[in-house]
Order: C-alpha cells, then structure tokens, then sequence
C-alpha cells in the first residue's frame, strides 16, 4: 500500500474505535529506527467520540521480515499492557488490530509519548549532572517495577518459562541460533563456552524487557517519559536487563559511563536495589553484560541474513551485519577484563 492510502485507511481505523463524527488526518510519518518493526507517526483530530481532539499517536506493525525471537504484535501489545499496569513508564496501549486487510499487516496503536530516543544523540546532549543521576535512577526504579511480575501469569501464557537455569536456558537458544548462520564465528563459540562455565546461580525468574537499553526509552526534559520496543520480552533473569542496559555495546562511544552512555552504575545499582529490596551483585551484571554482547553480536548477523536472503533488502540490515567484528573485540577485552570476577 501507498503512504497516502495507509494514512487513509488508519485515520478511519481511529474514527471508528473513538467513536468519533470526523476526523482529520494532521501528519502522517514513517518514524525513524524499527528495524524489527515498522513503526508510523500519525496525528488525528477527532470531532467528538472517547477521544476528542487531536490525538497523537504511533502505529506499530511487522516489517517484511522478521527475527525469530521477536514477538508477534498481539503479544508485544499484551505485554505493554501487563508492564503499564505493573506501574511501568510505557506509551498507553490504545488499540490492537488483527484484521490485515486494513493496511496488510497486523498492528497496533499506542499513545505517542513526548522526547528524545536515539541514542547517540541522547548520550552527546547537554544534560544537567542532576539531570543524568535522575534519568539514571528512574531507569533503575523502572526495572524493579517491571521485575515485579513473575511466572505463572495467566495474561503472558504465551511467554515460555525457562526450564532451570535463565543463563543456560540463554545460552543453548544462542548456540541454536549460531547453528542456523552459515558461516563460522569462532570467537561467539567460545564466549557461549565461557558463558556456559561460568554461569551464575540464578536471581529468579521475572517478566524482563530483554531489550532495556538506551535507544529505546524516551527523555523528555530531564526524565524517562516512556520505555519503548518490548518485541523481545521474555521470562528470565533479571540480571539480564541490567547487564544489556549496562553492555559496551549500548554506550555509543560514552565508556565512562557504563549505564548507556548516560550515567554510572553506583546510581543505576542503589535505585534498583531500594525499589526491589534486592541489593545487586556487580559480578552476576558484568555477566550478563557478556551475554548480552553475545546476543548482540549474533542479532546483528540474523539482520545481516534478513538481507542477504532477500527476505528484505536494507542498507541498515547489511550494516548492522558489519558490526560483528567490534562487538566480538568488545566481547573478548570485557571476559578479559572482568572473567575473573564474573
């Protein structure tokens, strides 16, 4: 479909929930990042209905392909709905359309929620040093909310519950993962044989965003404004959040500042722990910073796949293909580094 003709029939797909008598499309944009997702910008201004007024919002649908780990939108919404109502900064769940003859896809609407996202720019902004310890420790107290929700619950029966060992679990759907990639990576073989030695005893089993990193929370004025991008949610250890929140990887080039290129680990660790009740072992973080750099790394080779198999061609799929290297010198000079201790 068109641009023009998706606008149309989305403006119509709110008139009809709202309850509306109009409403005028005000802007209409394909939003920048979503390389799992397609995800939309669109503005409304509804005449009477639920909603009146202008309505902003975003429009969340599958791209031409997708990874395997990533949820469908049915179940992305379900989950956004569970942690909103855990307490968690999260853009409103508004709408969740299964018929895909409306724009071709299965999609959702939510709540577009003020800020900045793009990490890069976030971590190179003119932040108060007030400003950085806040964001830091709301990312903390965020977590703890999140972490609030465990297994068995009747809402996410979809969420598979690791059998034993998170980290273990994590492990061998990583070396599954590995095996279906063509080509050797010997370096990602042997950090998931390091992975696997030194596996730490499990903190417990929780509801984790498994994708908690800057480039996917929103700063508005100082603060967290809203917790993005839930497509990889899954039952697991809660240190998994912490340690990719705090991975190389996710920093954009800040290194003094391991919790996403913003702010330092004291801060992040003291939030979380006063929130939860639970003080946070460093050690198991450092792990999973190294599982996270693992994932990370052969993420960016199934993007990589997605389009070198034609399933959809982008430059930013053969880019993100390209930084397997680094991650892989990271990954080494971190186990280097912290194996000890981890």
């Amino acid at each position: 479909m068109s641009p023009e003709a998706i606008q149309r029939e989305l403006v119509l797909y709110v008139q009809q929930r709202t309850g509306a008598q109009r409403a005028e499309p005000l802007a209409f944009s394909r939003l920048s990042g979503g390389a799992i997702q397609s995800n939309y910008a669109l503005s409304v201004e509804c005449l009477g209905g639920s909603r009146p007024g202008r309505l902003d919002l975003v429009v969340r649908s599958d791209s031409p392909s997708k990874v395997d780990a990533s949820l469908t939108r049915e179940q992305e919404f379900q989950v956004l709905r569970v942690a909103r109502q855990a307490g968690v900064t999260v853009p409103e769940p508004l709408w969740l359309c299964t018929d895909t003859s409306v724009i071709g896809n299965v999609f959702c609407i939510m709540a577009r929620v003020p800020g900045m996202a793009e990490g890069r720019k976030l971590v190179r902004a003119q932040l108060e040093d007030r400003q950085v310890k806040n964001i830091t420790e709301q990312l903390g107290r965020e977590l703890a909310r999140l972490h609030t929700v465990c297994p068995p619950d009747a809402r996410l029966d979809f969420l598979p519950v690791p059998a034993g060992s998170p980290a273990l679990w994590r492990v061998q759907a990583y070396r599954d993962a590995l095996d279906r990639i063509p080509e050797p990576h010997p370096v990602l073989e042997w950090s998931l044989n390091w992975l696997q030695d030194n596996a730490p005893e499990s903190a417990g089993i929780v509801l984790c965003h498994c994708d908690f990193r800057t480039g996917n929370y929103m700063v508005d004025q100082g603060r967290v404004s809203g917790i993005l991008d839930w497509e990889f949610a899954a039952w697991s250890d809660p240190y998994e959040d912490l340690g990719w929140l705090c991975a190389k990887s996710w920093r954009f080039g800040v290194n003094d500042k391991a919790v996403g290129g913003i702010g330092h680990k004291t801060d992040l660790f003291a939030a979380y722990g006063q929130a939860s009740g639970r003080p946070v072992d460093g050690n198991a973080v450092l792990y999973w910073e190294a599982m996270g750099m693992t994932r990370w790394a052969i993420i960016a080779l199934q993007q990589a796949q997605r389009h070198i198999s034609g399933g959809q061609a982008s430059l930013e799929l053969a880019l993100t293909g390209r930084l397997v290297p680094e991650i892989e010198f990271d990954l080494l000079e971190h186990i280097q580094h912290h194996g000890g201790s981890a």
